[in-house]
C-alpha cells in the first residue's frame, strides 16, 4: 500500500523495548468486543478513550495507524432491550445498525479530542477477497491516511450473511494488514497474553514469544472471551498470527489496558515473529481470503504430484467434483479422507469437469480439441494449505 518506508525493523528484544514494534510505521490494531462493552451491552466510555488515547499518541508522532474494532453488536444490545448476545442472524444484524452507529460516534468524540478525524470503513469478505472490491478497499484506507485521518474498520454486520461473513474481527485485522502492508499488527484482548492454558488453572505460564509453530505445541487454546459477547477468543487471535506472520507481519497479543506498553514497545505480552520470506501476495490471499467455491477430489497420486512435487492438477488426478463454480474461481483439492490440501484457480467450470475425469490431457486433446490440452490448476495458482 503505497512505499514501505524501509525493511521491517529487527524482530529482536533488546531487553527493554521490541525495536519491531517501536520502529513501525503503519500499525494496524484490533480491539475485541468484550474489552469496549460490559457483557450486558452498551459501550464503556472509560475504556474506549484509554485506546484512543493511546492510538492518537501514535498519530502525534508521525505514524499510521488503522483501528479495527469490534463492538457494534455488543453496543446495540442495552439500547434495544436485549440481555445477551443474539444467536439468530436476523436480531444480530438490528443490534449491529443500532450499535456501529453509537460505536463510530463514540470514537469520533475520543478523537476529536486529540483533533483527529475519523472514517468508517465497513467490510465483508466479497471486499478483501474479489479484485475490484480489494482495490476500492485499498484505496480508501490509503486516501484516508494520506488525508491524516483514522481509518476505523469493522465487518458490516448489518448485511453479511452467514455465507459472506469473516467469522470474526481477528482474522479481519489479519487481511487487513496484509492489505495495508502494515508494520505491526496488535491484536488487543482481555487476557494479557497467549498462555499455555487457562491463566486461571495451576500451572499454566505466560508465552513471550512464538517463533514458529513448535512454540505453541501442546498448547490449550481455549473458546469465547469471558465476557461472551464476543464472537472469538484465543483460538481465532492465535490464527489470526498466524496469516500475519505468514505475511511477514510481525504481532503482539496482549491485553487492552496495556495497549499503551505493548505500542511503547515494552515487552507485555506475546510477540509473534513474522515469517522471514513474505509470500507472493496473490498466493497469500488466495489461501487466507477466498472462500473455496468446491471442492476436486484427488486420487493419492494427484496428492503427491501437487503437494510433495508442486506439479499441477491434471484432469487424469481427479475422482469427483463437488460444488458449483466457474472458471477462475477458487476450490479445495482434497485428499482421500477429504482434508484439504491445496487451494487453487480452476480453469474450466464446474459442469464441464465431470466428463474430463481420469482422461490424460492427450487423451482430452484428441478427442475435444487443442482447448481442453490444459491442467485443471496450474502451479502458479495453486498454494499449498
Amino acid at each position: 500500500m503505497g512505499t514501505r518506508r524501509g525493511p521491517p525493523a529487527p524482530t529482536a528484544q533488546n531487553g527493554r523495548v521490541r525495536e519491531a514494534v517501536t520502529q513501525a510505521r503503519r500499525i494496524v490494531v484490533k480491539i475485541g468486543s468484550s474489552s469496549l462493552t460490559t457483557a450486558t451491552g452498551g459501550l464503556d466510555e472509560a475504556r474506549v478513550d484509554t485506546l484512543v488515547d493511546a492510538l492518537a499518541a501514535l498519530t502525534a508522532a508521525g505514524r499510521e495507524v488503522v483501528l479495527v474494532s469490534s463492538g457494534a453488536i455488543a453496543a446495540g444490545l442495552a439500547p434495544l432491550g436485549l440481555p445477551r448476545r443474539p444467536r439468530d442472524l436476523a436480531t444480530q444484524q438490528a443490534a449491529a445498525s443500532v450499535g456501529q452507529g453509537l460505536l463510530i460516534g463514540r470514537y469520533a468524540a475520543g478523537f476529536a479530542r486529540h483533533r483527529l478525524t475519523v472514517g468508517q470503513v465497513l467490510l465483508t469478505v466479497d471486499d478483501v477477497t474479489r479484485r475490484a472490491h480489494y482495490r476500492n478497499a485499498y484505496r480508501t484506507l490509503r486516501k484516508l491516511l494520506d488525508l491524516r485521518a483514522v481509518p476505523i474498520v469493522n465487518e458490516n454486520d448489518t448485511v453479511a450473511t452467514e455465507e459472506i461473513r469473516f467469522g470474526d474481527n481477528d482474522r479481519l485485522a489479519a487481511l487487513v494488514a496484509a492489505l495495508v502492508d502494515a508494520d505491526l499488527l496488535v491484536l488487543l484482548s482481555d487476557v494479557d497474553a497467549l498462555w499455555t492454558g487457562n491463566p486461571a488453572r495451576p500451572g499454566s505460564t505466560r508465552i513471550t514469544e512464538v517463533r514458529g509453530e513448535g512454540d505453541l505445541a501442546g498448547v490449550d487454546i481455549g473458546g469465547v472471551g469471558r465476557a461472551g459477547v464476543g464472537t472469538g477468543g484465543m483460538v481465532t487471535k492465535v490464527e489470526a498470527a498466524r496469516i500475519a506472520t505468514g505475511f511477514g507481519i510481525p504481532v503482539v497479543l496482549t491485553a487492552a489496558p496495556l495497549a499503551g506498553a505493548a505500542l511503547a514497545g515494552e515487552p507485555v505480552g506475546t510477540f509473534f515473529h513474522p515469517a522471514r520470506r513474505r509470500p507472493a501476495a496473490r498466493l497469500f490471499w488466495l489461501a487466507h481470503a477466498t472462500a473455496p467455491r468446491g471442492r476436486l477430489h484427488l486420487d493419492p497420486g494427484a496428492v503427491q504430484a501437487v503437494v510433495g512435487r508442486r506439479k499441477s492438477l491434471l484432469p487424469a488426478g481427479i475422482t469427483a467434483v463437488d460444488g458449483t463454480f466457474t472458471a477462475g474461481d477458487p476450490v479445495d483439492l482434497v485428499d482421500v479422507d477429504g482434508a484439504s490440501v491445496a487451494r487453487g484457480l480452476v480453469n474450466y467450470d464446474a459442469v464441464e469437469l465431470p466428463g474430463l475425469l481420469g482422461r490424460s490431457t492427450g487423451e482430452l486433446a484428441a478427442a475435444l480439441g487443442p482447448a481442453y490440452e490444459r491442467e485443471v490448476v496450474h502451479r502458479d495458482d495453486l498454494v499449498l494449505l
